[in-house]
């Protein structure tokens, strides 16, 4: 007994936070080695990591983990740092409240934040409706027919559409203008966009007229902010058909929630209308995330970046949801995309939707008439008082012109706890929001000395700050979704029903290769909701956020020292983003270098398609490389490549380990033969989850890396966003990493600009990878990318006889990922990779990813927390789905009714109506028996996509369309 006396010191410390993350235990892992064929961990890394880049004796400097209650103790330290404050700063940041009911059950739900894009439609229709009431939302209050299923944010929305506009329009020039009275960061992100593709900024003070800005008819598109950033509305009817007139196009970037009550930019003939929802009970957090959006006229849905959700019919012809118009996009067209963004901010774009459903149109107007009267009641009383009031039409911000005495004024209110913008030195501007309360507004007074005067008073004779020609007169938000969950019991049960329509990790593994669906674990999302870090404003002075910039500061020192990169930027705020910024940040160098002629990328046939399309944006020409029949870089062709353009090679981007899942033994050669003919090398870091404690990029000769926090270091997927795709670099290029003009501490000064609007991207989720690697340490990182590669390699083992895994390193190892061909099967049966895929929800679980990077194969990646339980679950529903493949092949069931071929099955195919099919249908739906795991049951059969392409409606169906 006393022998297994355990010391005080290892009870103190409790379970290691690592124990909770890695999914398999011991003796599950030494059954998992035992198919491998390896004694260990170490050994199955000493045969599949190239011995020229594997760091044997790598010991990571990192700190000692923490418990999960340490690290939450550390995390409420770090969060007592910051200086919470009432914000009225505005410039597209506001306060908002989020309904309890939509905080606890959409954002801290691992059914909602747990999910991935829904590229399965038939086990994704929850979330898909929600982002079908998202554009139905958007499309109303802009007063367009089509919107996307959510943007990045209001900046890289406005960006968008800039290079949108010049797509579709008819002009050839390569002018765009910009009203003067547009967000700083949008302009600045704008500038940034534009200047790798050649594109002219001219910003102008608008309020005349395009007529006298002397450009004739040369601009292809005119940006207009609505209100304007100084918060005055304009009646713009007149300057966007003056506009069109000229030949180009109107882009607006509208306040969404001042939409309620302004009218709407479709109605005076905008194009395309963009912004944010972050109104919408969205928090500030210290700059996003948010959702952006974007709305387009008719003619212009096929131009449209990012997701958009679609309405078509399953194979019994009800309806149902999927993506649409696919085809536009950069996995499709790669370098002919519309944009290089994946998808963006799906988790936010439910709660924003939600937020809409829960307050129906008249809520919405409510909140935003609350928010005007505070800004015309402060206005009134400032006048009132003698104070020049710069304009008398307005939403929410009023500027107030005290000559010489702006900084005094801001600084009394922030004696007061509130932060006002100082615009220049005789100049403030104050933004009202739904939390404003007439205390606020009392104080504000008092900063500007205004001591005497009665908000009941001011309010009884207070004129509307809207003109009566710009209020809204149209009808919004007139779907029953919008009016049939005002109480909390109806939006929760309506948000269950939701969820359950949903396959998320809370149900099953998600094993989609590329995509690292792993353990987004409690301990890590607890602090995202603290008000601490969630009512930050990011252009709030920084000693408002000491804590979270010492959360920003150890995550970037982390990130450097996990990569080999001297230097880090969190602001991307998606991995197309960061792609975006390192391809930059190679382009500057070359041109501090004198080298401005090297513009071309080589990018290897198995890239992933955002390479491609960051290239394009980033101003080079791509050049692709081709892979061997191993599914390698082609050496030969590499080589010859390289020396074709030894004089304007720019860069080569490869993904490490490979896509195709394989530790290439050439990649430090690779490195070294572009590094000869004067190029940088970038290097996708979307596999790190493979090579953590093992090799670092900028050890084995990379330049640069864009790294997915949202895959490798466990910010939840989100059904399709949040992301961040920060990115590392070697110390010669880390004078050209993206900065800030609004927040000069947030990159060098020499910087390419901002890539994100915030300076420091989706700032309020980093507190989830931070806590990851204070809990794993270093060798818990380890631990958690050998049980990584150590699973993927089972699979691959388990499930070779059945179906031939394509590509493998040598000794027939493969990275943290495998490659399933299916394509003899479907040569021989008729059977497609779509149909395992959609057998496999029959099963209870979810797809890998089909058809990519090779057509014709499902690649799967089981991730490092799922027990051997589940992942054998996963190998036996495929091991099944072959033997009822073989009986398809053997003439036993028609290659045209099958249970493949019908997958899935709701549970009313299997109990209505007559039973005509050559299985059972106990087969049909429980093909594995009954079982101890729940039954997951499909809502819909499979969706018809083609026709939903066809004939695209893009939100919300009337009520008869459901019982059709």
């Amino acid at each position: 007994m006393t022998q297994d006396r355990i010391p005080l010191a290892a009870l103190e410390h409790g379970t290691p936070f690592a124990d909770r993350h890695v999914g398999p235990r011991p003796a599950e892992l030494a059954r998992i080695l035992d198919v491998i064929g390896v004694g260990s961990l170490e050994e199955l890394a000493q045969h599949a990591v190239p011995s020229s880049i594997h760091e044997r004796d790598l010991v990571l400097d990192l700190p000692a983990p923490a418990t999960e209650t340490e690290a939450l103790a550390e995390l409420r330290e770090l969060a007592s740092q910051n200086r919470p404050m009432t914000q009225m700063i505005g410039l597209g940041y506001y306060d908002t409240v989020t309904p309890g009911v939509i905080l606890r059950n959409v954002l801290e739900s691992p059914a909602w934040y747990t999910a991935y894009t829904p590229y399965q439609p038939e086990i994704s229709q929850g979330r898909l409706e929600a982002l079908l009431n998202f554009q139905t939302m958007v499309g109303d209050l802009t007063g367009l027919p089509v919107a996307n299923a959510s943007m990045l944010d209001e900046s890289t929305a406005a960006a968008e559409a800039m290079t949108l506009v010049r797509r579709a329009g008819k002009s050839k020039s390569n002018k765009f203008v910009i009203d003067a009275d547009t967000l700083p960061q949008t302009l600045a992100v704008i500038e940034t966009r534009a200047e790798p593709l050649g594109i002219e900024i001219v910003v102008a003070d608008l309020s005349q007229g395009i007529e006298g800005l002397g450009l004739g008819g040369d601009f292809f598109g005119v940006l207009l902010s609505y209100p304007g950033a100084s918060g005055v509305v304009r009646d713009q009817k007149a300057l966007v058909e003056e506009i069109h007139a000229a030949g180009a196009q109107a882009v607006v970037v509208a306040d969404l929630l001042a939409l309620t009550l302004l009218r709407a930019p479709g109605e005076i003939g905008a194009d395309v209308v963009v912004g944010t929802t972050q109104r919408f009970g969205v928090p500030i957090g210290f700059g996003g995330p948010h959702a952006g959006y974007m709305a387009v006229r008719s003619g212009l849905e096929r131009q449209l970046p990012g997701r958009l959700v679609g309405v078509s019919v399953d194979s019994d012809g009800s309806l149902a949801y999927r993506l649409a118009l696919q085809t536009r996009e950069q996995h499709i067209r790669r370098e002919k995309a519309t944009s290089n963004i994946c998808t963006a901010q799906v988790l936010l774009a439910v709660i924003a939707s939600m937020y809409a459903v829960y307050h129906g149109p008249e809520g919405l107007r409510g909140i935003a008439t609350r928010v005007h009267r505070m800004a015309t009641v402060l206005a009134t009383g400032l006048c009132e008082a003698g104070l020049d009031v710069v304009h008398g039409e307005f939403f929410d911000t009023v500027e107030v012109r005290v000559e010489g005495r702006a900084a005094e004024v801001v600084a009394k209110a922030r004696e007061a706890g509130i932060n006002l913008r100082l615009v220049d030195s005789d100049i403030v501007a104050i933004a009202c929001d739904e939390k404003t309360t007439r205390a606020h507004i009392i104080a504000v007074w008092e900063a500007f000395g205004v001591t005497k005067a009665d908000v009941d008073a001011i309010d009884a004779d207070t004129a509307d700050g809207i003109p009566a020609d710009l209020r809204r007169t149209s009808d919004y938000l007139t779907h029953p979704v919008f009016h049939a969950h005002r109480s909390e019991t109806a939006l929760l049960r309506y948000l269950r029903a939701l969820s359950d329509k949903d396959v998320a990790l809370d149900r099953s593994m998600i094993p989609l290769g590329s995509c690292t669906m792993k353990l987004n674990a409690t301990a890590e999302m607890e602090s995202i909701t603290w008000p601490e870090f969630s009512t930050l404003h990011p252009f709030a002075p920084v000693e408002d956020a000491r804590g979270m910039l010492k959360i920003v500061s150890d995550l970037e020192a982390w990130l450097a020292e996990v990569t080999g990169y001297d230097a880090v930027s969190l602001q991307p705020n998606a991995g197309s983003q960061g792609e975006f910024a390192g391809l930059l940040a190679i382009r500057a160098y070359h041109r501090a270098n004198g080298n401005a002629d090297r513009d071309v990328c080589l990018i290897p046939s198995s890239a992933h398609g955002t390479n491609a399309a960051s290239a394009v944006m980033a101003g080079m020409r791509v050049v692709v490389v081709k892979c061997d029949d191993k599914g390698n870089i082609d050496m030969g062709h590499l080589r010859t490549t390289v020396a074709e353009h030894a004089d304007d090679l720019a860069a080569i981007m490869i993904t490490y380990p490979s896509t195709h899942g394989v530790y290439e033994d050439t990649v430090r050669e690779v490195c070294g033969l572009v590094h000869d003919a004067g190029g940088q090398v970038y290097v996708d870091g979307a596999n790190l989850n493979a090579l953590i404690g093992l090799a670092r990029y900028g050890k084995f000769g990379s330049d640069v890396s864009h790294l997915n926090l949202h895959k490798t270091f466990c910010i939840p997927h989100g059904g399709g966003g949040p992301g961040v795709g920060p990115i590392g670099v070697k110390s010669h290029l880390a004078p050209f990493l993206p900065n800030h003009p609004l927040q000069p501490t947030a990159g060098p000064a020499t910087g390419v600009g901002p890539i994100s609007a915030a300076p420091w991207g989706s700032a309020s989720i980093l507190p989830i990878s931070w806590a990851y690697v204070r809990m794993m340490g270093g060798d818990g990182l380890r631990r958690a990318t050998l049980t990584a590669v150590a699973a993927a390699n089972y699979v691959a083992r388990r499930l070779d006889e059945h179906y031939p895994v394509l590509y493998t390193g040598e000794g027939g190892f493969v990275a943290h990922e495998c490659i399933l061909d299916l394509r003899p099967i479907t040569k021989a049966t008729g059977v497609t990779v779509d149909d395992v895929a959609k057998r496999l929800a029959d099963y209870g679980l979810h797809a890998p990813t089909m058809s990519f990077p090779v057509a014709g194969t499902l690649m799967v990646e089981p991730t490092e927390s799922e027990d051997l339980g589940e992942i054998d679950r996963f190998i036996d529903a495929m091991i099944a789905i072959k033997r009822e493949i073989d009986r398809v092949g053997a003439g036993e069931w028609p290659v045209e009714d099958n249970p493949l071929r019908n997958a899935p099955h709701t549970a009313a195919c299997v109990t209505t109506g007559e039973w005509n099919h050559p299985y059972t249908r106990e087969e049909a739906v429980f093909p594995a028996g009954r079982s101890s795991t729940p039954k997951i049951w499909p809502p819909v059969r499979r969706i018809d996509g083609a026709k939903g392409d066809r004939n695209l409606v893009c939100s919300c169906p009337p009520l008869e369309a459901y019982s059709s």
